[in-house]
């Protein structure tokens, strides 16, 4: 059997496994438990937070003919879990946004399905359609078949036509919180006798800014170059190319002190390392962020570990407020 990346092994295959969406989660099961589904679905968020995975959950548990939908065990999921069902139908908007693409799946609409109950299509990055596309599209979504029901997932809900919105039950995906993928993470390796330190968990959780996929990729990523020994902080940041939150805090610093050969002192050590200045000054830019919001907001706004936190507290605290949004305004 072919090798199957981390993430996808991990994926999530019952409603109760979606980690962080208990908001989306609950409704859905609570349509399918009513027989009140809704015609077309719209799954907005950021990458990596569960969008496909619970759409393609969905699919499953309105054709389940088991107790438990999804069973994972009734003709009808094991079909859609090995991808031979003609029930559900995946189209990715990235790559596949023409007019014809959605005039093909106007056409499939109109057979009902060999099995189970509904004909289900998700359509991926579904803002990236052009614009004859979405007007293809918009008279089957108002009025679809009984059969069909249509899951539009996005990562930028702001380029849908506001006439495809307003056909759509829109649910909002949150990014997972630290202490979420922390734990999940956490027990991964301990059920897989993994060698990772806390502090590289913690450090990987804090760079996949909420999206779980990218959190899996780069434990995946670590494991497999430091298989022999503990994977640590610093491994981490060597394989991701990630900047340390030490240089960010001493270049604040030197900033700070008027002091510009240290500056240039820190930034070149950036340069030699090989480290990308475009990602470092985004990593900057959250940095300053990051030390406004800790002055300005309250406690638990900021879903980090709580060391970095505490330093995050004790540099604001030192530069103040004005200084704070002087050094930002500048920056930006």
């Amino acid at each position: 059997m072919a090798y199957q990346a981390l993430y996808r092994r991990l994926r999530p295959k019952h409603f109760d496994d979606v980690i962080g969406q208990d908001h989306i989660i609950r409704v859905l099961k609570n349509q399918i438990d009513s027989d009140k589904i809704n015609h077309a679905y719209l799954f907005c968020g950021t990458r990596g937070t569960g969008k496909t995975s619970t759409a393609k959950i969905f699919a499953r548990a309105v054709n389940c003919t088991g107790s438990n939908k999804p069973c994972n065990e009734c003709e009808c999921c094991k079909g859609i879990i090995n991808g031979t069902s003609l029930n559900v139908a995946e189209l990715d908007a990235a790559s596949n946004n023409s007019v014809e693409n959605i005039r093909e799946i106007i056409e499939q609409v109109k057979y009902p399905p060999s099995t189970g109950r509904f004909k289900v299509y998700i359509i991926d990055e579904v803002h990236m359609l052009s614009v004859a596309a979405f007007n293809a599209l918009l008279k089957t979504l108002e009025e679809p078949p009984e059969h069909v029901i249509f899951i539009l997932a996005t990562t930028d809900p702001q380029k849908i036509p506001v006439t495809v919105l307003s056909r759509c039950q829109r649910f909002d995906f949150h990014r997972i919180s630290h202490d979420s993928m922390f734990n999940v993470l956490n027990e991964y390796c301990s059920s897989e006798g993994l060698n990772v330190s806390e502090d590289a968990l913690n450090y990987i959780t804090e760079l996949s800014d909420g999206a779980m996929r990218d959190a899996l990729s780069i434990l995946e990523q670590c494991v497999s170059f430091y298989f022999d020994r503990q994977v640590q902080a610093d491994d981490v940041r060597q394989i991701t190319g990630a900047v340390d939150k030490g240089t960010l805090f001493s270049l604040t610093e030197a900033i700070n002190n008027a002091d510009s050969g240290r500056c240039m002192e820190i930034i070149d050590g950036i340069t030699q390392q090989g480290k990308d200045l475009s990602q470092f000054s985004s990593d900057f830019a959250l940095h300053l962020r990051n030390l406004l919001i800790s002055i300005t907001a309250d406690k638990g706004v900021l879903d980090y570990s709580e060391e970095y936190i505490s330093q995050l507290n004790k540099q604001a605290s030192e530069l103040g407020f004005h200084y704070l949004m002087t050094l930002t305004r500048q920056f930006a």
